[in-house]
């Protein structure tokens, strides 16, 4: 596997932010309105909102419009990149903890 991570990169610009990582925990539970993400934070509304233009830029979220208002959902596919590119560490330590493991089993 490539380590490239250009296509990842928007992805984890957004959650480096802890505000936009309790966002999208907020949103894997259920769909949200802005005002109600707002209420669980102490930021303005205007302020939540970037935070979601950004989870929105990312792809990590989606908005569907139910009259006046706008409804956000998490959109979990958009993590895969992101979890593709941290999947080849577990695979680099496993086969590290493996030949450690080999190393030490052989000496002993």
């Amino acid at each position: 596997m490539s380590l490239h991570t250009d296509h990842a990169q928007p992805v984890f610009r957004a959650l480096a932010d802890p505000t936009r990582r309790a966002i999208v925990m907020l949103l894997a539970d259920r769909d949200l309105r802005v005002s109600d993400i707002a209420t669980r934070f102490e930021m303005t509304r205007p302020a939540v909102a970037k935070h979601l233009a950004v989870l929105k830029s990312a792809d990590l979220i989606r908005v569907s419009i139910a009259g006046r208002e706008r409804i956000n959902h998490l959109n979990p596919a958009a993590l895969k990149a992101a979890t593709d590119w941290l999947a080849w560490f577990d695979r680099f330590w496993d086969d590290r903890l493996a030949a450690l493991k080999s190393a030490v089993e052989k000496d002993a």
